[in-house]
């Protein structure tokens, strides 16, 4: 398998089908529809949704059964990096190189483009209800994995206590629950509702949650260690290498890149994307 082509060759898929469904920009309210397309079309990799189709093509399903529930994680995706963007969260100015979503069009519309999108993201999940090759009773299951997923349980309950918590009484246990909530569980409801799309059976579902954890985890101690390498400054709030160093955090992405594997197991030589695809994540830049 050629995994940079698949990478590409996937993405383009849920650019066109992001771009089909998104409203225009010359769509009222104008200015909110510029929003959400300007940090929908920043240059993110898709990785979640990627990671989503790969699950359906793992599963000996064709792509279009899990295209929607695919965009829908994406665009969710997207609402959450708008608003920890904001100055009342991280206060950053850049993502991808370019100025954040309320650096270039204020404050208000950011926070509203960012609820839009959450809103677009269970939309275009509905829509898999239009093909008919998809059962109804899965598609309201994946909806539940996502409410789920990016509830006050997981990604939003992460994210508050990434903002709340307290550097001297933090430990590992603790910054690998958050990384857990905030970071993993996207990842983990991306492979899960691919999976419950394409009719995977519970021990096909464990061993995906299983993989989406402990690559979702690894995933965010490398993008710590990039930060810090990259900036060579004090950091904001305490992370994994913030507080362990450097070495000893590419020794726990190592372990969890193990264990990620070895769930995969069960499928053979059919998750050879899934297995590349962890050790992609930690070989990145960013």
């Amino acid at each position: 398998m050629d995994f940079e082509k698949y990478l590409s060759d996937k993405k383009s898929i849920i650019d066109k089908a992001l771009d089909r469904f998104l409203p225009t920009e010359e769509s009222p309210p104008v200015i909110l529809h510029k929003a959400i397309r300007y940090s929908t079309f920043s240059g993110g990799k898709r990785l979640r949704p990627i990671l989503t189709l790969a699950t359906a093509e793992l599963l000996g399903k064709e792509i279009e059964i899990v295209l929607n529930f695919a965009c829908g994680i994406e665009l969710i995706h997207t609402f959450s990096l708008i608003h920890d963007d904001l100055p009342c969260i991280d206060n950053d100015d850049f993502r991808r190189g370019k100025p954040t979503s309320h650096k270039v069009f204020g404050e208000a519309i950011a926070l509203l483009a960012g609820d839009a999108l959450m809103v677009l993201g269970f939309e275009s999940i509905l829509k898999s209800t239009e093909n008919r090759m998809v059962k109804k009773q899965a598609i309201l299951k994946a909806l539940k994995e996502v409410a789920y997923y990016i509830g006050t349980e997981n990604m939003l309950g992460g994210q508050v206590e990434d903002i709340t918590v307290e550097d001297e009484r933090i430990d590992g246990e603790d910054l690998r629950r958050i990384y857990r909530k905030k970071t993993a569980a996207l990842i983990c409801v991306a492979l899960r509702g691919g999976a419950i799309l394409s009719g995977a059976d519970q021990k096909q579902l464990k061993a995906l949650t299983s993989y989406g954890e402990n690559i979702g985890l690894a995933f965010q101690i490398t993008d710590d260690i990039i930060d810090i390498l990259r900036d060579q400054r004090e950091m904001k709030k305490p992370t994994y290498p913030y507080k362990y160093g450097i070495k000893e955090s590419k020794i726990e992405v190592e372990k969890l890149i193990k264990e990620a594997k070895v769930s995969l197991e069960i499928f053979g030589k059919k998750a050879e994307f899934l297995s590349n695809f962890a050790d992609y994540i930690v070989s990145r830049e960013k």
